[in-house]
C-alpha cells in the first residue's frame, strides 16, 4: 500500500506488567522471553513465551506478548490464534485487538481485519492508527466510499498529513472523482517527489485511459522506489491495456513477489495465464483474488472459464450460472453460459441466453447513443 501503509504497520509495545503469584521460575522465564523479545531474538521470545503459558494459559497480556512475535516471525495464523485467546481474557483491550486486526491484514485476510479495526475506531475514533488502518483496508478491498467517508471529515479539519492525503487520494480517484482527487495530488507533489505520488498521478492517468503518460509515472514511482508493490501492479496493467501482455506478467509478477496481496495482480494475472493455457498457475492466482475478496464477480467469472477450459463443465455451470442471477447484467457470464449450455447439448438453454445476451448489448447500445446525444446537444 506504499508509505500510508508502511508507516502504521507497527506492533503495539510490549506488555510487560508483573504477574502476582506467580513461582520465581516461571518469572524468570517470563524475564528472559520478555528480553529476547525486546532484543529482536523474537524465536527464543516465542518458545520463552510458549513454555510460560503452558502453565499459566489464562495471562491475556503474555499471550499478546506471543502474538506480537509471532506476527514479525511471518507466523500470522498462529498470532492471529494468540490475539483472540488474549482477547478471551480480555475483550476491552483496544491494543490486543488492533494488533489482532494487524495479523489479518498482513495476512491478506481483509474482511476479517476491517471487522477488528471497525470496533477500536468504534472505541476510539481519535486513534488516527486505528482511522487510517480502516482506510486501508477499505482501500484492499475496493470499498472507495467508505475510505472518503472515514477520511474526508478528518480532511475538513486541515489535520491531513499525508499519509491521509494520498489514501484519501488514490479513494478519490479509483471512485472517479478526480477533480477532488486531483487536490490531494497537488497537495502531495508540493510537498514531496515521492514514489508514492507518482504511484498516484500513474493511477489517475490511466483512469483518464492517458496509458503513456500513465506508465511514465508508474516507472518514475518504481524508479524512486523499486519496492512499491502497487507501482508495478499499475505499471502491469497499463501495459496490459496497451497491448503488452508479456511486460504485464512481468510487473504483475513482480509486484505480487513483493506484497502477495493486492486483489488486481491476483486477477489480471490469473487471467492473462489462463490465456496463455497455463491453467494450474492461473487457478492459483484467481483463488487468491477471491480470498481477498470473496464473492467477487469478476474473480468467480475468470474461475469459470479455467473450469470450462480443463473441461469441468458442470463446475462452470454452477458459477455462471450463480453470476448471472446475482448480476442478470453480466454480459461475459451470459455469453460463456450460452457456450457451456451449447456443449452440454441443451441448446434450448443455450438459445435463451443467447436472446439475453441480445437484449443486453442492445440496451447498452441505446444507453450509449444517450450519453452521446447529453454531450453534444
Amino acid at each position: 500500500m506504499g508509505k500510508a501503509a508502511t508507516c502504521v504497520l507497527i506492533a503495539v509495545a510490549l506488555c510487560a506488567t508483573p504477574i502476582a503469584a506467580q513461582t520465581s521460575a516461571a518469572e524468570t522465564e517470563l524475564k528472559n522471553a520478555i528480553a529476547k523479545h525486546q532484543a529482536g531474538d523474537y524465536a527464543g521470545a516465542i518458545e520463552g513465551y510458549q513454555r510460560f503459558l503452558r502453565s499459566h494459559p489464562e495471562v491475556a497480556q503474555i499471550r499478546s506478548n506471543l502474538g506480537a512475535a509471532l506476527a514479525h516471525e511471518g507466523r500470522f495464523d498462529e498470532a492471529v490464534r494468540e490475539y483472540s485467546l488474549a482477547l478471551e481474557g480480555d475483550p476491552k483491550n483496544s491494543a490486543v485487538r488492533l494488533n489482532l486486526g494487524l495479523a489479518f491484514y498482513k495476512s491478506g485476510r481483509f474482511p476479517e481485519a476491517s471487522g477488528e479495526f471497525v470496533k477500536v475506531h468504534a472505541a476510539d475514533p481519535a486513534n488516527p492508527q486505528a482511522t487510517l488502518l480502516l482506510a486501508n483496508t477499505y482501500l484492499a478491498l475496493g470499498e472507495y466510499k467508505k475510505v472518503i467517508e472515514l477520511l474526508e471529515p478528518i480532511a475538513s479539519t486541515g489535520q491531513a498529513d499525508d499519509a491521509v492525503a494520498y489514501v484519501l487520494g488514490t479513494a478519490l480517484i479509483r471512485d472517479q472523482q478526480f477533480g477532488r482527487g486531483q487536490i490531494w495530488l497537488d497537495r502531495i507533489f508540493r510537498r514531496t517527489d515521492s514514489a508514492e505520488a507518482h504511484l498516484l498521478m500513474g493511477t489517475a492517468r490511466m483512469m483518464a485511459n492517458d496509458l503513456v503518460s500513465a506508465q511514465t509515472s508508474l516507472k518514475r514511482a518504481i524508479e524512486l522506489n523499486p519496492n512499491l508493490a502497487e507501482a508495478h501492479a499499475y505499471l502491469g496493467e497499463a501495459l496490459r491495456r496497451s497491448g503488452d501482455t508479456a511486460g504485464a506478467v512481468v510487473e504483475f509478477r513482480r509486484s505480487l513477489a513483493i506484497d502477495p496481496h493486492i486483489f488486481e495482480a491476483c486477477l489480471m494475472l490469473g487471467q492473462l495465464l489462463r490465456q496463455d493455457q497455463e491453467y494450474a498457475e492461473s487457478r492459483m492466482f484467481l483463488e487468491r483474488a477471491l480470498q481477498l475478496r470473496s464473492g467477487d464477480f469478476g474473480a468467480r467469472y475468470q474461475l469459470a472459464t479455467v473450469d470450462i477450459a480443463e473441461s469441468k463443465l458442470d463446475a462452470a455451470r454452477v458459477v455462471l450460472e450463480s453470476l448471472i442471477k446475482e448480476a442478470p447484467e453480466f454480459v461475459e457470464a451470459h455469453v460463456s453460459l450460452a457456450t457451456l449450455y451449447y456443449r452440454l447439448s441443451r441448446k434450448a438453454d443455450g438459445d435463451r441466453e443467447r436472446e439475453v445476451v441480445k437484449k443486453l448489448q442492445a440496451a447498452e447500445q441505446e444507453k450509449q447513443v444517450g450519453v452521446k446525444a447529453e454531450r453534444n446537444p
